[in-house]
């Protein structure tokens, strides 16, 4: 549960209690004498005693532990530094309080209307992302407890701020069921837990499970599930529908969700498996956008498709050099069993393409190979149009969660020929496997514009941009983001279409 906001337009009266108080203001030399900001002679006794001046508090927030036993802290933000930055700055002064894990903080923002808005729409999503606490199976301490209310001083809106609040739900759910342990999250389990949620979300729910999928001729899907012991893999499809008429646009999520992928007979090191239960993270954000997607009310039917399984070694499990036929009638040489995540992919993707969307994208972890290209700061996204990659770059800037876009040239293809089947899972020569990956998979999507998100900033030490923990959510914002600038692209098509009719 995320804390509840109560917002005031005012500036921060310092007769109110406040245990726990952050003050924003946007970066300048000098503090303004309007401002008369609470404590204002403390915090420049702080910086004084420091030999700085106010600008110092746009390069790192100060703390200070009042007589009265409040904790304040203050902090600038450069307008001129991107929004990633502006974020980052923000978490580090807002987890200054959460570190006390206070059942309630205080939010005060400066400077004129339009600075005071995005502070405290940057600020507010923060707090809620952060104030939450993950799932976790030790012994808590009893003060490590979820933030509870945020208050808001300097800026009110009746409409609240309810994107930032959608957002930040459905970050918190793709965080919390990726952090799940796999002996608890289980593909059957996961189901289970989905189920619940489409029932409370009013989304359409259907299961694919393992024995019907290999009657409709899924076996690139079947070849990943046979490996378990138990028959729980299974894709489950979820759809949230808007009635807008005719005139209605649909966008297919596809996630990955390997509740455990141990590498298969291609065994993974004791090194490279830990942490293997997070494999089903693309899954996860698939259902956090969709969460998202659904708070916020967006105008959009939404298709979600989440291949559900585990990646494990025993007698049943697939094998190099095995041969399958994927759902669409290709058949697929197996190269490598650690390259799982592709097969399960390929037979949703053909599921989600049947629907005939108007957009698909799909997120998963998928390959190793990308955070070695790029690290964990960014993800890399692939496309078949170019004006989606140009619109997923620009979604990265004004979201604070940057993407790169991968080529997919054709002449890669030739690392995917084969010559016992239509083509090669993967390729053991090649290093650019996250491309090779994007390529196979474009063979799934029927030529439906696509986007493939590759998430190596699922997870990134000490948090990633607004995102605190470890494990970031990625995508959710991002996809929240994109999907408002695809809904004008195909708002405007729709106009045009108009026109022409007329």
């Amino acid at each position: 549960m995320l804390a509840t906001l109560t917002q005031n337009d005012n500036t921060f009266d310092e007769s109110i209690r406040a245990t726990h108080l952050l003050i924003i203001l946007p970066r300048a030399d000098k503090i303004a004498g309007k401002y008369q900001l609470p404590a204002e002679s403390i915090l420049n006794d702080a910086l004084q005693r420091q030999g700085e001046t106010a600008g110092k508090l746009a390069e790192a927030p100060l703390s200070v532990n009042l007589q009265n036993g409040a904790l304040y802290t203050w902090v600038m933000v450069d307008f001129g530094k991107s929004l990633f930055e502006q974020q980052t700055s923000l978490r580090k002064a807002v987890q200054l309080l959460l570190n006390e894990h206070p059942a309630e903080i205080h939010i005060a923002v400066y400077g004129d209307e339009m600075q005071r808005r995005h502070l405290a729409e940057l600020a507010v999503y923060v707090a809620w992302v952060n104030g939450a606490i993950l799932p976790v199976r030790k012994q808590r301490k009893p003060d490590d407890r979820p933030l509870e209310r945020i208050c808001l001083h300097g800026t009110a809106d009746a409409a609240g701020f309810a994107a930032q609040c959608a957002q930040a739900e459905g970050n918190f759910l793709a965080r919390g069921l990726t952090v799940l342990p796999p002996n608890e999250l289980t593909p059957q389990t996961y189901r289970e837990q989905i189920k619940k949620l489409a029932a409370n979300e009013n989304w359409h729910y259907e299961e694919f499970e393992v024995s019907r999928l290999r009657e409709m001729g899924a076996g690139a899907f079947a070849a990943v599930a046979q490996g378990s012991l138990k028959d729980d893999a299974a894709i489950v499809y979820l759809r949230r529908t808007v009635n807008y008429g005719e005139t209605g646009k649909t966008i297919a999520l596809v996630g990955k969700g390997i509740c455990f992928d141990t590498g298969g007979h291609n065994l993974k090191s004791a090194r490279h498996m830990y942490g293997m239960h997070e494999d089903m993270n693309g899954s996860a954000v698939a259902l956090g956008v969709l969460l998202a997607a659904t708070r916020a009310n967006l105008p959009i039917n939404i298709d979600c498709w989440l291949a559900i399984a585990q990646n494990h070694i025993g007698p049943g499990a697939f094998k190099q050099n095995d041969v399958v036929t994927a759902l669409n009638g290709m058949t697929v040489e197996i190269v490598h069993t650690d390259a799982e995540g592709r097969l399960v992919l390929a037979d949703t993707l053909t599921l989600a393409a049947r629907e005939k969307p108007d957009l698909i994208i799909d997120y998963a972890t998928l390959t190793g190979s990308l955070v070695t290209a790029l690290g964990s700061r960014y993800s890399g996204v692939f496309t078949n149009r170019d004006y989606l990659a140009q619109n997923a770059v620009a979604v990265g800037r004004s979201s604070g969660e940057r993407v790169c876009v991968f080529p997919m040239d054709g002449d890669y293809e030739a690392d995917l020929e084969s010559k016992i089947a239509d083509i090669r899972q993967c390729s053991i020569e090649s290093e650019a496997d996250h491309i090779l990956a994007a390529c196979f998979l474009r063979h799934f999507v029927n030529d439906i514009p696509w986007l493939h998100m590759d998430l190596s900033a699922a997870r990134h030490q000490d948090g990633l941009g607004a995102v605190g923990t470890e494990v970031t959510g990625f995508g959710v914002t991002w996809s929240m983001h994109f999907l408002q600038e695809i809904l004008k692209i195909l708002q405007k098509r729709m106009g045009k279409a108009a026109d022409r009719e007329r």
